[in-house]
């Protein structure tokens, strides 16, 4: 993940905001349609990704318990807000208990980048409740284990190592979006297969699990990883020196066919599984869900639209640019009204060339429309 939000603003935003504001209030909404979605010479990389087919077609929302409807309602406003965004986006909203989803793009592949920390995670409670590993074992991390981009984690080396606990480790990851922290925790589980293998257990379909920080992270950008591009700003000198039909063409393979790619509908249903305890045992469950609610980024995404009273826990994530495009900005995370009833929601916004505060404004009318709808319930 990369950490880069600034507070710059556009003419666009006014008129994105008062778009998103007649979409909330919008009375009677139509039956909702199908998504109409569009579809190296310094150092070229040679990664090849491990790539998985998508199960399901596109569709602008599931409707998976017959027997009670998505509100009609919530439907349009995302499906309005999907259309109106500049760029290619997928929402998803699931209220935990109900079994239904609401969503445009849902079933369609997004870069996730730091969203996916969530499923290490849940590998590693997974093992630590299988008895395999414990949160109070510790891991030594050295200078040929630090990775790119955050990783507040390396300022902690001293004399070129740093010996910590998984239980730290998995907080910096979860809160700090600490790239270190998690990439020492996905080798203690096993590496990439482990994570896949924890997903398909559980029978979450169309959620992805990349090759790790360092080789999803060159090959987005054309390069091949080299351990000395963990230090100081030698990555992004080394990116900085390649041609731009290089950058380009890394960049628009990586947008194509996201390795670490996955489905908007897929990732809610992890969260209410996670919610209801199917993910993991009692204690991992409330243990990770209450790391969540301490995270420390994106807190004008999804949660700068949660309404005083509720709550909100959750992992963003955010992915390289190349200007004018920005791409894998997202937030996914469980809202929880006073009266107990849960949403999953994610916002995942694959590429834009719009301002950050236009993105922010996107995600904030979802949980607002989310709150909204709860309260006419």
């Amino acid at each position: 993940m990369i950490s880069n939000e600034n507070r710059g603003g556009s003419a666009r935003l006014v008129l994105l905001m008062a778009a998103l504001s007649a979409c909330v209030s919008a009375p009677e909404p139509p039956p909702a349609q199908a998504a109409s979605v569009p579809p190296r010479r310094a150092q070229p990389t040679t990664n090849n990704w491990p790539i998985r087919p998508v199960a399901n077609p596109p569709q602008p929302y599931r409707d998976v318990d017959q027997n009670e409807a998505p509100p009609p309602a919530l439907v349009h406003v995302v499906r309005n807000l999907g259309q109106s965004f500049n760029g290619r986006v997928g929402i998803a909203v699931r209220r935990i208990g109900a079994d239904w989803t609401v969503a445009w793009n849902g079933n369609l592949l997004f870069p996730q980048q730091s969203v996916s920390k969530l499923w290490v995670s849940m590998t590693f409670l997974d093992a630590v409740d299988r008895g395999k590993l414990r949160l109070a074992d510790t891991a030594t991390i050295t200078r040929s284990d630090l990775t790119l981009f955050h990783q507040p984690s390396a300022a902690m080396l001293q004399n070129g190592s740093w010996t910590t606990s998984y239980s730290d480790l998995m907080r910096r990851a979860m809160t700090q979006s600490d790239n270190t922290a998690n990439d020492t925790l996905l080798r203690a589980v096993g590496g990439p297969d482990a994570v896949r293998g924890y997903l398909a257990r559980r029978m979450i379909k169309d959620i992805r699990f990349g090759p790790g920080e360092r080789l999803l992270q060159s090959a987005t950008a054309g390069l091949d990883w080299r351990q000395d591009y963990s230090i100081g700003r030698n990555f992004y000198a080394a990116r900085a020196r390649l041609p731009m039909s290089v950058r380009v063409k890394a960049l628009d393979n990586y947008l194509a066919s996201p390795p670490d790619g996955a489905a908007p509908s897929s990732i809610v249903q992890a969260l209410a599984k996670l919610k209801q305890g199917d993910m993991l045992s009692s204690p991992s469950s409330r243990l990770l869900m209450s790391i969540m609610s301490e995270a420390k980024t994106g807190p004008q995404r999804i949660k700068g639209g949660v309404p005083p009273g509720w709550s909100y826990l959750h992992k963003t994530g955010t992915g390289q640019e190349l200007p004018p495009r920005s791409t894998g900005f997202n937030d996914i995370g469980i809202m929880t009204a006073p009266d107990g009833t849960s949403y999953a929601v994610a916002v995942m916004i694959g590429s834009t060339t719009v301002p950050i505060p236009e993105r922010w404004a996107l995600m904030q009318a979802v949980a607002k429309a989310v709150a909204a709808n709860h309260e006419t319930r």
